[in-house]
């Protein structure tokens, strides 16, 4: 604490020992011994242990004497000690090569991609940022527009309030399952969650419309929406308790019936109440508003519709054919989950925000059909939804994703090879983050590297721009929403199965 914090280590010195690290290995090919685990470089032996003759159950100090003493025999580990103690790992261990190769440079690009970069701040509303940022490139075609941000805060009130109602529906819907039952568990564990899916943003669309930023802005607790979740889930989980007592109450049937319809009608009020102090009153879904602007000639146009009008402008003709046929209203969730079969349609137990809504499914498929289905999309001018693993091989602040951007196995001198599936069964891996694909470099008809539009400010990456390689893309991306018309009649024809259903801890029980 105060002024003599630990400070950043000095750029230049951290390139220093990264080249000093990695000439030890120069010009050398790492191979894997296959009984032992071990990376090793060609010319010298693995590193050798004393082989057990029994399983060891508990940690031996004698052991860690014998690890430590092998360890800094090596000079390469001393100075690997010298650079990864006193430095970030991911500086020390950044590739170069990786860097310089991910560069903004694409030969198939979206001829409009939205304006401004958008900042979600403090908060876990990507899925809303990454979808609104699809919306709005209908709206700037359509209304001419070089500058457009659709109002997130305004869809982020009514996902509360419907996740609020959803889950004292399940709540209900569970009062014979016991408390510590993991169903119920899970149901309590997140119960208005600021991440959400497709689906349910397309549920929110249809219910209550859009609206311009303009008319609802961000307040402080949309941008930073901790204290609100916090207060809200545990006045949820106080209610979740209440209407469980009163569900196995001894009175008569139509008396708990009752008692449970204007219990919940309270605490939904009061959820309302917290909602409108903390973020605002927002547009009422069928009352006019009037949106004024300039367009991009510098002409002042005015637009009186109501939300829900406003959204359904999405659909129109002019609208659709502006997107080279693409109504966004029919978009779908590819997935990539190895763990299930192919062309198979999969939905969560008890995932979603409006209840008896549109249901949250995906065509589990393989990543060529994906990538091939965001290739043509893109080609069409669409920008495209995605969910990824964004906490893997990632650099938030150079904004590059890259399955080679960290060199940890050089590094440390171990192996890391799971598989996807495993990466998903293990809970090593799962969906975190929503952002847009807006173009894809292509060579002999392969995707080399991806550009991502987020919505962590410009400050970041590129002006608000992320590259992503394509082998990161195999391995952390695990949905593309896309229009239907980019899939093969095959793939069409899964959205007509009865889903396959996933708990809901799942790992596609994620929300991004």
């Amino acid at each position: 604490m105060g002024a003599n914090q630990s400070r950043p280590s000095d750029p230049a010195v951290n390139e220093k020992l990264r080249e000093r690290l990695q000439a030890l290995h120069m010009n050398e090919e790492r191979a894997t011994s296959e009984k032992d685990g071990f990376v090793h470089i060609a010319g010298d032996a693995p590193p050798k242990y004393t082989p057990l003759s029994r399983q060891v159950k508990t940690i031996s100090t004698k052991y860690a004497e014998e690890w430590e003493r092998k360890i800094m025999e090596d000079p390469k580990n001393r100075l690997a000690l010298l650079a990864l103690s006193s430095n970030p790992a991911t500086a020390v261990l950044s590739s170069r090569a990786a860097t310089i190769s991910d560069t903004h440079q694409f030969n198939i690009k979206i001829p409009t991609e939205g304006s401004p970069i958008t900042n979600q701040a403090s908060s876990g509303r990507c899925w809303l940022f990454a979808s609104t940022n699809i919306f709005r490139i209908a709206i700037m075609k359509k209304y001419k527009l070089d500058s457009f941000q659709l109002s997130q805060a305004y869809l982020f009130f009514w996902d509360k309030m419907e996740k609020a109602n959803y889950f004292l529906e399940n709540i209900l819907e569970t009062t014979s399952e016991s408390i510590d039952s993991r169903l119920v568990q899970a149901l309590l564990e997140s119960p208005v969650g600021d991440g959400g899916q497709w689906d349910m943003v397309a549920n929110l669309v249809e219910k209550y419309g859009l609206v311009p930023h303009t008319l609802y802005p961000d307040s402080f607790n949309a941008s930073n929406s901790r204290v609100m979740d916090a207060l809200i889930t545990t006045k949820l989980r106080e209610d979740a308790v209440r209407l469980r007592s009163i569900a196995s109450s001894n009175v008569s049937p139509d008396a708990i019936k009752v008692n449970i319809a204007a219990e919940k009608a309270t605490m939904m009020r009061e959820i309302h109440l917290i909602l409108t102090l903390m973020l605002g009153p927002p547009p009422v879904p069928e009352k006019p508003f009037t949106w004024e602007f300039y367009d991009r000639d510098g002409n002042f146009q005015t637009v009186k519709t109501r939300p829900t009008a406003f959204a359904k402008e999405l659909s129109d003709s002019r609208t659709v054919r502006a997107l080279s046929g693409t109504d966004v209203h029919q978009l779908f969730s590819l997935i990539n989950d190895p763990r299930n079969p192919y062309n198979r349609l999969l939905s969560v137990n008890r995932l979603g925000n409006v209840w008896e809504g549109r249901p949250v499914t995906y065509v589990n498929t393989d990543m060529k059909t994906i990538k091939d289905a965001c290739i043509a999309m893109l080609k069409r001018g669409m920008p495209v939804f995605f969910g990824s693993d964004v906490r893997k091989y990632s650099d938030s602040t150079n904004g590059i994703m890259d399955t080679d951007l960290f060199e940890y196995e050089l590094g440390f001198n171990i192996k890391l090879g799971m598989s996807k599936a495993e990466r998903l069964q293990t809970s090593e891996s799962q969906m975190t983050h929503a952002m847009v694909l807006t173009a894809v470099h292509v060579v002999n008809g392969k995707p080399v590297r991806w550009r991502v539009e987020n919505s962590w400010s410009d400050r970041v990456g590129e002006k608000g721009y992320f590259v992503m390689s394509d082998k990161w893309m195999d391995e952390f991306v695990y949905q593309a929403v896309v229009d239907p018309s980019v899939v093969s009649s095959t793939v069409r024809k899964v959205l007509e199965q009865k889903p396959k259903m996933l708990e809901l801890w799942d790992p596609m029980g994620a929300l991004a």
